[in-house]
């Protein structure tokens, strides 16, 4: 099995930063990607940032300039480090990786338990 453990969300004034960890174990042979989302009560779950393995990192247009993701490859390790937080940041944030867990094997989607981050006007 697989399993993505979370860690750094909290409370945090506006214009505070705040960095999310990410750490997959388990049954691994690759990892495709490694990405963060987020659901605020009431909406949809939206894309915040991704990190392809081999490829350029993505953002959310809301976060673009403010929120950085960066994965350790050695630790299976992503990170979401987020600057000049705003109140409408906040959200449950999730963590997502796509997984070969064999060689040949197909790609499993993996999601993380969520983190809670809140930021206060």
């Amino acid at each position: 099995q697989v399993q993505l453990v979370e860690s750094g969300g909290g409370l945090v004034q506006a214009g505070g930063s705040l960095r999310l960890s990410c750490a997959a174990s388990g049954n691994i042979f690759s990892i495709n990607a490694m990405n963060w989302y987020r659901q605020a009560p009431g909406k949809q779950r939206e894309l915040v940032a991704a990190n392809p393995s081999g490829g350029s990192a993505n953002y959310a247009d809301s976060v673009k300039g403010r929120f950085t993701i960066s994965r350790d490859s050695a630790k299976n390790t992503v990170y979401l480090q987020m600057n000049s937080l705003k109140p409408d940041d906040t959200s449950v944030y999730y963590c997502n990786a796509l997984i070969v867990r064999t060689i040949g094997g197909p790609v499993f989607s993996y999601w993380g338990q969520g983190t809670q981050v809140t930021v206060s006007s």
